[in-house]
């Protein structure tokens, strides 16, 4: 006849099952890919607020940011992998390195950025833009009226980019350089985007300081959680570009 287990004994699996289940999402969420949501309007129209995205964490290679709570073991970063410009990416703010951000990179180390008259300038050229039609959108606010443009950055990458006017207090800038060991980043919607325009608050981000690259939404929604009818069903596992 075959033993009983004891009740220590199922005590003993269970708690294993949850350690060894614990110790996979961790590595999971460390190597692979880790959940975010989107806070604000900051990158609209492409992402809203109530979205959830995986972010790659291999993307880039692996910082001391990779991991939680970000323990300074190293510097730098380890299988080093270039952004390219028009990545969606989330990094630590590197006023504080623990507030977690999400942007578009537009310029890599040694590039000159400036924006005039709403227009993105990279190394002295402006970068196209298509107007393609205005929507109506609540920007951290009341609901107001933008313009989507379609955005073509050198290479041919595109995304849509939102604007209220180009005569916002991002909209004339100062030239730019990119720092070596850092990149540019700005969020899509322009004229309400703290981003490295504003060197006090964001400026300059580190490489050490990217966590990944946005990849896919896996949920959304537009409201409490229980409100099923406010699930973006149409949004669930779209790329983000």
């Amino acid at each position: 006849m075959a033993k009983r287990k004891t009740a220590g004994g199922g005590w003993s699996e269970t708690i294993k099952t949850v350690v060894y289940a614990a110790l996979i999402a961790i590595l999971i969420r460390t190597l692979a890919f880790e959940p975010f949501n989107i806070p604000s309007g900051s990158m609209l129209p492409n992402l809203l607020v109530g979205d959830f995205l995986f972010v790659s964490k291999y993307s880039y290679g692996y910082s001391r940011h990779s991991l939680p709570f970000s323990p300074a073991l190293w510097s730098g970063r380890l299988f080093f992998r270039q952004p390219q410009r028009g990545d969606v990416a989330v990094f630590k703010l590197p006023r504080d390195n623990a507030t977690d951000y999400i942007k578009r990179i537009v310029g890599l180390e040694g590039d000159r950025i400036q924006v005039l008259n709403g227009v993105l300038h990279l190394n002295g050229q402006a970068v196209a833009r298509v107007l393609v039609d205005e929507f109506m959108a609540e920007d951290d606010g009341p609901r107001e009226r933008l313009r989507r443009y379609l955005e073509v950055l050198p290479g041919g990458r595109q995304h849509y980019i939102a604007e209220r006017s180009d005569t916002d207090r991002y909209d004339n800038t100062i030239e730019y350089r990119v720092p070596p060991g850092h990149v540019f980043v700005m969020g899509d919607n322009r004229d309400n985007s703290l981003d490295s325009r504003e060197l006090s608050a964001v400026g300059f981000v580190p490489l050490e300081n990217l966590v990944g690259r946005a990849e896919f939404l896996f949920f959304s929604l537009e409201g409490p959680f229980w409100e099923v009818w406010n699930w973006r069903f149409s949004r669930f596992f779209m790329a983000v570009r």
